[in-house]
């Protein structure tokens, strides 16, 4: 074995694991990620990260549902395959060395508005709850949603979403996207700040919801 590739066959890191399973409870209890929907991932260092495998219940994750993506050999170790939206995840982790954890759930606000939404944004303004995202200070900073058709070419949509971002994102207030008729991606620099984001972003989304239904 080349030993470059030593530590790229080794298991999931155990703090690395325990992050990813406990971000499984804590989706699936909330139900967006109903059956077996979603995917989870958390960076391990600069060339890998650790994502579900695909068709696992997030609300019931063992350390071996969890897979070494490895970025420069793009592929997944263990014999198992990751999720089918893994070029996402790395997507976000090549793009921009702040990310840490990357959370794709299915959660219903966000789906609905997704398929609701005529535009490729959503402007979230005025908001106290926007403060929840990482460096808004103010109900006044506004924060776009992009939103992206959906697609079973998850390379070419990957590449979609890097043009559309750009390296480090777009901008300094951008969170999460979503996938028309699919779901919520956000990340953050830690887990905690990935789940923090996808829950504030889903509940700012389902006000936005609310409104169209008043208006």
């Amino acid at each position: 074995m080349n030993p470059k590739d030593s530590h790229r066959d080794a298991a999931v890191p155990a703090r690395v694991a325990e992050d990813v399973i406990a971000a499984g409870i804590y989706v699936s209890a909330r139900g967006w990620t109903p059956a077996t929907a979603g995917n989870l991932s958390a960076r391990i260092d600069a060339g890998s990260m650790a994502i579900t495998a695909s068709g696992v219940d997030k609300g019931a994750l063992l350390s071996s549902d969890l897979l070494v993506y490895d970025f420069a050999g793009g592929r997944a170790l263990g014999g198992r395959a990751s999720s089918a939206e893994t070029a996402l995840h790395v997507e976000r982790y090549t793009a921009d060395a702040t990310v840490g954890a990357v959370v794709h759930v299915h959660a219903r606000n966000a789906t609905v508005l997704s398929m609701a939404t005529r535009g490729d944004v959503i402007r979230l303004e005025g908001y106290e709850l926007l403060k929840a995202l990482d460096g808004v200070r103010t109900h006044e900073t506004p924060v776009d949603v992009p939103v992206f058709p959906n697609t079973q070419d998850m390379d070419a949509l990957a590449r979609d979403v890097r043009k559309r971002l750009g390296a480090g994102g777009d901008g300094a207030h951008t969170f999460g996207y979503l996938l028309a008729g699919h779901g919520l991606y956000a990340w953050g620099r830690t887990m905690a700040d990935a789940l923090r984001h996808t829950e504030a972003l889903e509940f700012l989304l389902g006000c936005e919801l609310e409104r169209r239904r008043v208006a």
